[in-house]
């Protein structure tokens, strides 16, 4: 699992895999496949999140919870999905308020952010497998260590970074951080459910970017490619 990971990443994070928790994680994994259960996201998008924005780039973190558990949709990347993939609701929430947040932002006829993933926006699931058509089914297996690992040392050897915590289940990430020397900024979760009691309205984007600008950060292009 290591040997896939962005140096950078596996510079901070190398001793994790030779903890009991994660020979315990890989072991559940294994199994999984042996059992013939369906795993998303394939293995070589587990750690996209890490492998697309390197731990030296990052400037904005957007926590999620699982993957997506349908056919093509997850691949490692939070609330992303691939194009020719239909646009989850909550990832439509999100590019309703980003219409109303970012000047000339127009939705794009995909769900794929990788756009934003490439600019050091870090969309990392507290989650990284799940098992087709079964949400959380791979909750606390090991997972969520290992991503409050990643959490923990973003807080601790980086500077400046904001932190979207959009939910309740994200919000109690915010424990790990540092606050004194980052941002973190709350909301409702983007889900058809919760949007419209804070997430709407929260200008999470265009306020993130301020807060890099104010560190001499260059600000994240929301608008994504059509």
């Amino acid at each position: 699992m290591s040997a896939a990971i962005e140096p950078g990443w596996l510079a901070v994070l190398d001793e994790e895999f030779e903890k009991d928790y994660m020979k315990t994680l890989k072991s559940f994994l294994l199994e999984e496949k042996q059992t013939g259960k369906i795993v998303y996201p394939k293995g070589g998008d587990i750690f996209n999140a890490l492998n697309t924005t390197p731990f030296d780039k990052v400037k904005v973190v957007i926590l999620g919870q699982d993957p997506y558990h349908g056919i093509g949709q997850a691949h490692g990347l939070s609330f992303s999905v691939q194009r020719g993939i239909a646009v989850p609701p909550s990832l439509k929430n999100i590019y309703k308020e980003l219409e109303t947040d970012i000047k000339d932002f127009s939705p794009p006829g995909h769900g794929n952010l990788i756009h934003w993933a490439e600019q050091g926006v870090l969309l990392l699931n507290a989650t990284l497998t799940v098992r087709a058509s079964e949400p959380a089914s791979h909750q606390n297996k090991g997972w969520e260590i290992f991503t409050d690992e990643i959490i923990k040392a973003l807080s601790k050897k980086r500077e400046h970074i904001v932190f979207l915590l959009w939910g309740k289940y994200a919000q109690q990430k915010a424990t790990l951080i540092d606050e004194k020397k980052h941002y973190i900024l709350t909301a409702a979760h983007p889900s058809p459910f919760s949007a419209f009691h804070g997430f709407f309205g929260s200008k999470h984007f265009s306020k993130a970017n301020q807060l890099l600008i104010q560190n001499n950060l260059t600000p994240i292009d929301w608008k994504l490619p059509m």
